[in-house]
């Protein structure tokens, strides 16, 4: 049987000459480069305006319809290393900006394509990388001259950036009524004290079935997407409310353990049945005592928050019950009602409650119903967006939008500079790059001209998603900005180049900054990598300990399962190495 062999040449003779096989890395290193420019070709349809939502359907049958780069990606089932790399990023923009999440990955598989053509005529990787990184800084400074600054007090200009953003999700027919609300919201939060800091948790976004999307409005107050619960006939509305949110149940109290109490007696039944009126009618008569009459009842998972004869005893009193308060909105409705969540009943005070002019039911057109808390006394920094959709879909869709929004006006207020949209910043900054590299020498100049190119993929992308011709569109954008019209870009609606500015599609200069800077450094991430290892855990945490028991000194005997004395050995080390004292046994 004949089998071809292939060996490695022999060394020379000299022993400084020897023969290194890089053919590996090189093949490592192109893997990376296609797994990621992969991931960034499934997003690239989505890009601005006219681009192409995604319909992603879960493992568990849920559907998700959206462009939103960020979270096209979380859905992703991603399993090359390089590839969750610009998962990542994706997720670092989204964190950073809010915004530009689709055009971060696109920019780094333009980056990409690029970066293995000059690997492919034999440019170093680490030169490669190098060049990136003063592109990368010399990109930022070719963004912040073309920036314009803005004040927050100008509220058209942050409308105009927040309608740019949501001009290319799916609910882009409404951005003329979420703009001024994710405006609003955002300017309703900031605090005197840090005007350049906004905390996007201080702002809820309430998601109620029902209605279209016109309308969704803002609520100055607080909104709960349930029902109070008026079962034992309690009121529905309350002015003057005096509201207490309690992480206490007003339940019977149980054992702490799971056990069973066989009672024999009829008489002992009805003594425990009394104690237990007793012990609800004591709680209800302290939290009335105070002048309370809303009460917001933290869910509990321990027991029964309320039951039926403690509904029966608040309705008595004329307390307004809202129930199955979710744990993580406490610290948001505290701050909003500037009251302290109360975790005993024997802490009840009136100091910790919160005052409002109005706590009620509305029932909504389409026979839903929820509780809204208006005119609320010393109001917190906090706001609330109810969104209103036909459908769950529609309101996800929205709540992503309207997000984006958020994050948009909150660069604004972060850093206070524009910059025109529509692909004028990157061609302007393949243009002014493309110029630098004549000044630079050797390889780094080659380097420069060739990713100044691959920013020109946003331009051409948009023309391409728009159903323009890209090649002309581009050209044409080149030969306007050479004529000094750096605010020139494609207006995919009217399919034509005009001033950007002056139609009102501008963004946020964080978001371009960002967006160029993380590309860069997550391609240049890739770049270095030549090799994959993957480990496998050779020992696995055995099975050494079959007894623990505390004994006396607080040392611990360990009984190991061999009888070779290893695993103690390995036991007593770890043992060591927590600071405690062992024995073999």
């Amino acid at each position: 049987m004949a089998a071809a062999a292939i060996q490695a040449p022999r060394s020379s003779s000299s022993k400084t000459e020897s023969y290194v096989d890089n053919k590996r890395k090189e093949d490592i290193r192109r893997a990376n480069i296609v797994a990621a420019r992969a991931v960034a070709d499934a997003v690239r349809t989505s890009l601005g305006p006219k681009g192409m939502d995604k319909m992603i359907s879960t493992a568990n049958g849920d559907v998700i319809i959206t462009n939103d780069g960020a979270t096209i990606l979380n859905t992703m089932q991603v399993l090359q290393p390089a590839a969750k790399m610009l998962v990542e990023l994706s997720k670092s923009q989204d964190s950073a900006a809010g915004d530009g999440t689709t055009t971060v990955v696109v920019i780094a598989g333009a980056l990409l394509k690029h970066s293995l053509s000059l690997l492919n005529i034999g440019v170093h990787p680490t030169v490669v990388s190098d060049s990136l990184h003063k592109l990368s800084l010399k990109s930022v400074d070719v963004l912040t001259a073309m920036a314009v600054p803005v004040e927050l007090s100008d509220r058209d200009s942050l409308i105009k950036s927040a309608a740019t953003s949501l001009n290319s999700k799916v609910v882009s027919q409404y951005s003329t009524l979420l703009a001024p609300l994710a405006v609003d919201s955002v300017l309703s939060v900031v605090d005197p004290a840090h005007p350049d800091l906004v905390d996007l948790r201080d702002v809820k976004i309430v998601k109620k079935p029902g209605g279209t999307v016109d309308d969704t409005h803002l609520v100055r107050g607080l909104v709960f997407d349930k029902k109070v619960s008026h079962s034992a006939g309690g009121p529905t509305r309350v002015e003057n409310a005096k509201i207490a949110v309690i992480q206490f149940q007003i339940s019977p109290p149980k054992t702490d353990i799971e056990q069973s109490i066989v009672v024999s007696d009829y008489t002992q039944m009805d003594r425990i049945l009394k104690e237990e009126r007793n012990y609800i009618l004591g709680m209800i008569k302290k939290i009335r005592a105070t002048g309370c009459n809303v009460l917001l009842i933290q869910k509990s998972i321990l027991r029964d928050a309320v039951t039926d004869l403690s509904l029966h005893y608040l309705a008595k009193a004329k307390i307004l019950v809202i129930k199955d308060v979710e744990r993580d909105e406490i610290e948001f409705i505290t701050k909003t009602l500037n009251c302290l969540p109360i975790a005993n009943i024997e802490h009840f005070r009136e100091e910790k409650l919160g005052f409002a002019d109005c706590v009620e039911e509305v029932s909504l057109g389409d026979g839903g119903k929820m509780v809204k808390i208006t005119g609320i006394k010393d109001m917190g920094r906090t706001t609330t967006v109810l969104v209103r959709g036909s459908n769950q879909l529609v309101l996800d869709e929205a709540e992503r939008s309207l997000h984006d929004a958020l994050c948009v006006v909150r660069c604004l207020v972060n850093k206070r500079f524009l910059i025109a949209g529509g692909g004028a910043p990157e061609i302007e900054l393949s243009r002014q790059l493309g110029a630098w590299a004549k000044v630079l020498q050797g390889m780094e100049s080659y380097c420069v001209r060739e990713f100044a190119e691959a920013l020109e993929v946003i331009p051409y992308t948009l023309a391409e998603n728009a159903g323009l011709d890209p090649i002309s569109i581009v050209t044409e954008l080149r030969n306007r900005h050479a004529q000094g019209e750096i605010n020139a870009g494609i207006n995919v609606r009217k399919g034509q180049i005009t001033n950007i500015l002056e139609e009102n599609v501008v963004q946020p200069l964080l978001v371009s900054t960002s967006a160029v800077t993380l590309a860069t450094e997550c391609v240049r991430m890739i770049l270095k990598i030549d090799d994959i290892i993957t480990v496998r855990f050779s020992h696995s945490p055995a099975p050494w300990v079959r007894a623990i028991e505390v004994v006396s000194g607080g040392s611990l005997v360990l009984d190991a399962e061999d009888d070779e004395g290893e695993d103690d050995e390995w036991a007593l080390a770890a043992m060591d190495g927590w600071g405690m004292t062992g024995r073999s046994v």
